[in-house]
């Protein structure tokens, strides 16, 4: 099937409301997996498919901020101001200019000081699911429509910035790079799940793994493919997302690659890899 046959194929694709707003956690401690690149690019694509998405951006560098065009300078109302003062989410969501359907929490540097200023909170671990459930009544008070996803994106580390996510969340979505070194640092990050499981949210369950920076043309990436689906065999998703000039260049434009270049390799990916995440149960 031609590029232009398998795309349009994609555009025809109709996907299904979730019956109840389904959170995504979106995490791996190993840095340049392509965490922000996935959130704000699922985010995006099921936006486009008519859903209604919101993306928390909980990582101090603010990269999923500037991608979907979101201004995050330090003068504005952030995920800090959620976390330590008690702002309502509805105070500092934005809609992403590009995209219709797509909110965004925007994240900026001010946010790395507050892995130390949470240590001494009360509750400083359910702190952003309680802004994220009064966020939803928010919503229901302004007649807006109720979420259908809701992606968190979270520093390359598993302190309390990424704890907070986790208790928010019911599903963990892990980015996989397709490298040597792939699955080092995962057993690490699945005790940590499962000790938020046993002591702060039973719900949270790994429910999508998603093998990123795929190459071809190396014997390496499929290997390495072979090895996660053998570890994962329920959790991993069949679409792989290539490694791709167009999904690197995107957010230089402040940009997804779904509005950048919806026909690249990259975005059809992503596209395809969200229909899958649509279609699967949470």
């Amino acid at each position: 099937m031609s590029e232009k046959k398998q795309f349009e194929k994609l555009e025809q694709v109709n996907l299904k409301h979730p019956q109840n707003t389904r959170v995504f956690t979106i995490s791996n401690q190993k840095g340049g997996v392509g965490k922000t690149s996935t959130a704000v690019n699922l985010a995006a694509a099921l936006a486009t498919k008519g859903m209604n998405v919101l993306v928390i951006d909980n990582d101090p560098q603010g990269n999923a901020s500037t991608a979907l065009n979101i201004e995050h300078g330090t003068d504005i109302k952030s995920t800090y101001d959620v976390l330590i003062d008690d702002v309502p989410l509805a105070g500092i969501v934005k809609e992403c200019p590009d995209v219709p359907q797509l909110w965004v929490a925007p994240a900026n540097i001010d946010l790395a000081g507050a892995e130390i200023e949470l240590v001494s909170m009360v509750a400083r671990e359910t702190r952003l699911k309680g802004a994220l459930a009064d966020y939803a009544e928010q919503r229901e008070k302004d007649g807006l429509p109720r979420l259908d996803y809701v992606f968190i994106d979270c520093p390359p580390s598993l302190g309390l910035l990424t704890i907070n996510a986790f208790v928010a969340a019911q599903e963990v979505l892990i980015p996989i790079q397709c490298e040597y070194y792939a699955l080092e640092g995962l057993s690490q990050l699945l005790k940590n799940i499962q000790m938020i499981q046993k002591h702060l949210n039973s719900e949270l369950h790994i429910s999508t793994i998603l093998l990123t920076m795929y190459d071809g043309r190396t014997n390496l990436a499929s290997q390495v493919a072979d090895e996660v689906r053998e570890h994962f065999p329920q959790e991993v998703l069949k679409t792989l997302i290539p490694r791709s000039v167009r999904i690197s260049e995107a957010p230089s434009y402040q940009q997804t690659v779904i509005s950048y270049d919806p026909t690249s390799t990259g975005a059809r990916a992503y596209l395809e890899a969200a229909i899958e995440i649509g279609e699967r149960a949470a």
